[in-house]
């Protein structure tokens, strides 16, 4: 009796993460955002002078207690980069899987950017600063930093839109592009008020908390693929 089957050449697995590591490599992208405002906003309702509607939470890295805040940003920007990695892994490849942890880790980086150049005092903070604000060297650079970063998160929003609808989560691709233009909003309406930077900001670092959650928590199906013989 005469076999009808197609012989197999090979079986090649496709890579894969498991499910719960992909969520572990992730957390730190999940918790990096709420424990950054949460850490601000502890410290903002505490420190002498500081006033949420006239100083910027980067501020809060001057004075004598400084070091919280600048300890709040190398953490933050290390599980920021923890995340990044999560989101490579959960995105398995692909332009998405390349270019949004690319720019997320950006993003962390800019934090430690932020660390290392602190910004300038005004608004009366810390107590006793002078109402204006004079630019130096080390505030241009934090300045530059923010701008760069966030410039590149909203990016990254831009680019998870597509793996989120790939994945049956078109409300959550829709949200991630507008998310773009909410955080955009925020820093444009800054020279307003600095309530409207910190609102925007603050947005931008829940979101991604959200959407990194939502992709480990709903990674693409890969399966092994078997190979016909005369397949590529």
């Amino acid at each position: 009796m005469t076999s009808t089957f197609t012989p197999l050449r090979a079986v090649r697995p496709v890579a894969t993460t498991p499910r719960g590591t992909v969520w572990w490599l992730t957390a730190g992208g999940v918790v990096a955002g709420p424990l950054f405002l949460a850490a601000g906003l502890a410290q903002g309702l505490t420190r002498d002078g500081f006033h949420f509607t006239r100083n910027a939470i980067s501020q809060l890295a001057l004075g004598e207690a400084g070091w919280v805040q600048t300890l709040s940003f190398v953490v933050t920007g290390a599980l920021l980069l923890a995340g990044a990695a999560g989101l490579r892994r959960a995105l398995h490849g692909g332009p998405a899987g390349t270019w949004a942890p690319a720019l997320v880790g950006v993003f962390g980086v800019s934090f430690w950017a932020a660390a290392a150049f602190p910004a300038d005092a005004g608004a009366g903070f810390p107590a006793g600063a002078p109402e204006a604000t004079v630019m130096s060297g080390h505030g241009a650079a934090h300045m530059a930093a923010g701008m760069i970063g966030y410039l590149a998160l909203c990016a990254a929003f831009v680019v998870l839109a597509r793996p989120l609808a790939a994945r049956g989560l078109r409300g959550w691709a829709v949200a991630s592009r507008a998310m773009t233009v909410a955080v955009l909003v925020g820093f444009m309406a800054s020279g307003a008020t600095v309530l409207a930077f910190t609102a925007g900001a603050g947005l931008g670092l829940l979101w991604l908390s959200a959407v990194t959650a939502r992709l480990a928590d709903a990674p693409a199906d890969h399966r092994s693929a078997a190979v016909p013989a005369g397949g590529k």
